[in-house]
């Protein structure tokens, strides 16, 4: 049978004695150990607060899809320049339907180009009234934008080829116009077109997702009614007429937003410039915008990593703070002790027994505080998800990371002291008051 060896035994009775000598002073070890145990705490707490808001910039934008290149139509700014005036004028600009094909036929490892038209307008049913974006589509576009079908259908190509007023509302809209009973086979009023919903769908999109978000500033997201592209044009014609107080302005528009999917995301960056470059070539102002999801994830990415070296080394001053700390109050004990220390030297105990209860003294504070600081660090992000709407994501490297910086910072900090203690001279320290 396996019997232990002498320096085993030796090292279990140091052990208790550090642990008995921290028990005799209670207040003052948990004092200690506060340093420790807000240090971890916040670098975990940090992290994980930081990771979930990472996370969810990172989500949205996923959302909008690697592997799209989103294409909006801007107005241009010396036509916004024109619109501060108050006299009658029309504009011409943005997308155009021949836009659409060029980039289908001409822009390498495209597969699928999604046109859009979007229209600001009311959307009634019965009493119900819900200011909305109308928007005219295409079949593929619940594929491309990632969306999920809750009820019914969503647009099909017969609807595109004969111009149907059929219609799909977002959950949200739906819910809001149909508080009482299912919208399915109801027809809702946009002006004086009646549209029968075929279909709901859940919105997923955001704010980069909506072209004319300056004008529905603090309203839902979810607001949405889909009509065929070719209803779309019939009935809205190309141009919208707005009219003000003693003037009106015109626009054309033929194309609001322009979705390019490629074929994958090695070619995002590549047909980026194509595109920019062939929309130029047909363009003679600049009244269109690309975003690119692809470089938004990689820019979010990068700004989670500074985020995080710049959360972490705020938190890791805490545990440098605490680690101060604790060497503050050994080298105090070991003043206070030094008539203890004489005495183990005259029994026979050698250097590094004394170094070594001192050290271990020191990770005892440290680990210990360590413990408390990961259990706190653990609750405190789970106690803010639960009580506001933001997430928290608490990964293992980072309470792996706050716990270990804890121990290696009880064994540097102690070092200091323990050796101070060693070096006592046994027959002055016996002699200590």
């Amino acid at each position: 049978m396996f019997q232990p060896s002498i320096t085993q035994h030796q090292l279990l009775n140091t052990v208790k004695l550090g642990i008995k000598s921290l028990l005799l002073h209670k207040l003052r070890s948990g004092l200690t150990m506060l340093g420790m145990i807000f240090g971890v705490c916040s670098v975990i707490a940090m992290l994980a607060i930081g990771e979930g808001a990472s996370y969810e910039a990172q989500e949205r934008i996923k959302r909008l899809g690697s592997t799209n290149i989103i294409i909006n139509s801007v107005k241009p700014p010396e036509a916004q320049d024109n619109n501060s005036g108050s006299q009658s004028f029309g504009i011409e600009y943005g997308l155009t339907y021949d836009d659409a094909a060029r980039l289908q036929f001409t822009i390498p490892n495209v597969a699928t180009v999604l046109p859009m038209r979007i229209i600001r307008e009311n959307v009634t049913f019965g009493r119900n009234q819900e200011p909305s974006q109308v928007i005219g589509t295409l079949p593929s576009y619940p594929s491309m934008r990632g969306m999920e079908l809750v009820a019914g259908r969503f647009l099909s190509m017969i609807d595109q080829k004969h111009q149907r007023n059929v219609c799909v509302l977002t959950l949200g809209l739906a819910q809001r116009l149909f508080p009482y009973q299912s919208p399915l086979e109801s027809t809702v009023r946009v002006q004086d077109v009646y549209y029968q919903v075929v279909g709901i769908i859940r919105e997923t999109g955001t704010a980069e997702q909506r072209p004319q978000m300056g004008e529905m500033e603090g309203e839902p997201l979810d607001n949405n009614i889909y009509i065929p592209l070719s209803t779309a044009k019939s009935r809205f014609g190309e141009t919208l007429i707005r009219r003000n107080a003693g003037s009106f302005s015109a626009e054309t528009v033929e194309l609001h937003q322009i979705i390019v999917k490629m074929s994958s995301t090695q070619a995002v960056v590549n047909a980026e410039r194509q595109i920019n470059s062939l929309l130029k070539r047909f363009h003679n102002k600049i009244d269109f915008e690309l975003i690119v999801p692809l470089q938004l994830l990689r820019e979010a990415e990068a700004t989670k990593r500074m985020f995080n070296i710049v959360l972490g080394s705020i938190a890791a001053i805490s545990l440098l703070v605490g680690g101060i700390g604790i060497m503050n109050i050994m080298l105090a004990t070991v003043t206070e002790r030094t008539r203890e220390i004489g005495v183990r030297r005259a029994l026979g105990a050698k250097k590094k027994d004394i170094v070594t209860q001192f050290l271990i003294e020191t990770v005892v504070l440290s680990i210990g505080g360590g413990l408390i600081g990961v259990f706190l660090g653990v609750l405190v992000p789970l106690l803010v998800s639960a009580s506001t709407d933001m997430v928290t994501i608490i990964t293992p490297w980072s309470v792996g990371l706050a716990f270990g910086i804890s121990g290696l910072t009880g064994i540097a900090f102690g070092i200091y002291p323990a050796s101070q203690a060693a070096e006592l001279d046994p027959i002055e320290a016996l002699r200590h008051e």
